[in-house]
């Protein structure tokens, strides 16, 4: 079967369960343009001197003047957005991931580390393979059949089309730009097989029998078993290649895909279900760093000696099992967001924990294939390249995930407060309290209420963050006055959040009109290029909640060289945070942050309750 580009916006879905309310869903709006110039001085002024401030408030002024560029931009951009199921998800689709050029690796993938499973050998390795590919293929089903629950958030049902694409996708790397193939499921002759990946070996394994049902528990480890026999031995390390700069693998990759046997391997690869890839042991670590290298493991790999080459990083969804009890994934960004991998992931656990009732073995049952790549020395020294600049990435991530255990989001719910918005302004306390200052920051948002949502930016740096966290560090202020600016800080962050949760945020606005500007071969207006959109979108905070049930956090790296990357999942009793930096700033240290966070959190409660207490 050809391969399928599909545009996005051009996505049919069937009215089923799944998408049976995905027709009645609004489309993403177009903010007022004062409002949004409005909005953006409000975040912008903590970040920008006086005289700085005052510059971009006068090219603000001038861009929002009745008949001034501005204007035309929102007109033009509005009747976009009547001609479209979404105005923004093709753009963005192109300007956040097809269009970035960076390695997929650290800058644009997230792991996911999942929660630590007890067994420590490789019997025990691939014994929870078979039940988590069994998981996968289970979730499979429902999405299959459209019977997946439709997602809510407040009562408000979501767009589910993320779903559709997770398991039957692939990136493609391209010299310019890159593309998303995709094989759906409603679509003759879906991919019935995955791919399985060990010491550097791909294997394509069909995991339904003739009669169209999955293989079983004990078939697939059968499987896993013999893959594991014919493939004892490293082989050159194929998969390393796409961990390069896109436009460098997207040359390499047209050279590899002139041969056959390679085109029939990467065909193979792409239109695989998901991969599974079983990884040789990790590092010793202690208690405490063994979820920082899991971490580690799960968003690179460790490098060329570890697990890197052991990946293609291109592929939707890489699961990742290592044989001492440590697991999780690796998925390619552009798909999906977080959301939607966290209910796979809670799907498969919960599967696994019930210790389903083995099934009956299926007919048809067919030999792993191995995948095969005719390497020239021409590829070899291109592997060996990647190999080594990979290296250098991995050698540069500073990771730490870590368990919260003083409390989770319970606590805040009991003091009225929201739980991400707690977190958030831990976060900006946290960071004022290492740096002395403010700084840029990003949480993701979702704005899957419309139709083909995906994300909005939420400001977390506002003025009332950073009047709770000067505050903090002035010892004339009581507890009172410190606990009342929390509260401040709390409620404009959640504000901020209703804003780009309901398509009314600042950053997807401004990103459409400059777009918009480019698409017409108008210039970009002055406003749009000034200091303050480059200042407030230099995020040295890059944020995002991701929620499991269970005992999972993803991680991803820092979006800016002198920034962390942090994500947290807050639950009942306790928080499960990942911070990443890059060890060649000398500005940024994950422990020196982790450590602020810790105590941020610990003081907050405190004043709270504090507070609490001298008002009885």
């Amino acid at each position: 079967m050809a391969r399928k580009v599909i545009p996005v916006s051009n996505l049919k879905l069937p009215q089923t369960r799944m998408f049976a309310v995905q027709h009645l869903l609004p489309r993403l709006p177009v903010p007022s343009l004062q409002q949004t110039l409005d909005n953006f001085l409000l975040t912008v002024k903590p970040l920008l001197t006086e005289e700085e401030y005052l510059n971009t408030q006068k090219l603000a002024e001038e861009f929002g003047k009745t008949r001034a560029t501005g204007h035309k931009l929102q007109e033009l951009l509005q009747e976009r957005a009547k001609k479209l199921d979404s105005w923004l998800a093709d753009w963005w689709l192109h300007a956040a991931y097809l269009d970035f050029r960076s390695p997929v690796v650290v800058h644009s993938s997230p792991g996911i580390v999942f929660p630590v499973q007890d067994y420590h050998d490789e019997q025990g390795q691939l014994r929870f393979a078979a039940r988590l590919i069994c998981g996968a293929l289970d979730f499979k089903q429902m999405i299959d059949s459209e019977m997946l629950e439709v997602d809510m958030l407040g009562g408000q049902p979501l767009c589910m089309t993320q779903y559709y694409k997770i398991l039957s996708s692939c990136r493609i790397p391209g010299v310019k730009d890159d593309k998303i193939v995709c094989y759906p499921p409603d679509k003759p002759n879906p991919p019935k097989h995955i791919v399985v990946a060990h010491n550097n070996h791909f294997f394509a394994l069909d995991v339904y029998g003739s009669n169209g049902k999955p293989l079983s528990i004990d078939q697939l480890h059968k499987q896993l078993l013999r893959i594991m026999e014919h493939s004892e031995h490293p082989t050159p390390r194929v998969g390393i290649l796409t961990t390069g700069h896109r436009n460098d693998w997207g040359r390499v990759y047209k050279k590899l895909a002139k041969d056959k046997t390679n085109k029939a391997s990467l065909d193979e690869i792409q239109r695989s279900i998901f991969i599974l890839c079983l990884d040789k042991p990790l590092e010793h670590g202690t208690p405490d760093t063994r979820v920082s290298i899991v971490a580690n493991q799960v968003n690179h790999g460790g490098g060329s000696q570890w697990n890197s080459g052991n990946r293609w990083f291109d592929k939707t969804l890489q699961f990742i099992v290592g044989n001492d009890g440590s697991c999780g994934l690796n998925y390619e960004h552009s798909p999906a967001e977080g959301p939607p991998i966290a209910t796979l992931i809670d799907h498969c656990m919960d599967y696994i924990k019930k210790h389903p009732k083995e099934k009956s073995p299926v007919p048809g049952m067919t030999e792993p294939r191995k995948l095969k790549f005719s390497l020239s020395e021409d590829l070899l020294q291109d592997i060996d390249k990647a190999s080594d600049r990979m290296d250098e990435l991995v050698e540069d991530v500073d990771m730490m995930a870590f368990y919260f255990p003083e409390f989770g989001k319970e606590f805040s719910k009991s003091q009225k407060l929201s739980p991400d918005a707690f977190i958030q302004i831990a976060i900006q306390l946290a960071y004022y309290s290492v740096h002395k200052e403010p700084c840029a920051t990003y949480e993701s948002a979702s704005t899957r209420r419309f139709q083909l949502g995906r994300t909005e930016t939420i400001r977390s740096c506002s003025i009332a963050s950073h009047e709770f966290a000067k505050a903090m560090h002035d010892e004339t202020k009581s507890s009172r006055e410190k606990a009342d600016l929390l509260r401040k800080a709390v409620l404009a962050h959640r504000q901020y959040t209703n804003d780009a949760i309901n398509g009314q945020g600042v950053d997807r606005h401004l990103l459409g009109l400059k777009l918009t500007a480019v698409e017409n071969g108008m210039n970009v207006p002055e406003f749009l290029m000034d200091t303050a959109v480059t200042t407030s979108t230099h995020f040295k905070l890059s944020t995002s909640q991701v929620s499991a049930k269970c005992e999972a956090v993803l991680c991803f790296g820092p979006v800016v060289p002198d920034g962390y990357g942090i994500c947290y999942n807050p639950q009942a009793s306790q928080i499960i945070f990942a911070i990443s930096a890059s060890y060649s700033s000398p500005e940024t240290d994950a422990k020196t942050l982790a450590d602020s966070l810790r105590k941020s959190l610990t003081d907050m409660r405190d004043i709270l309750l504090q507070s609490s207490q001298a008002k009885l």
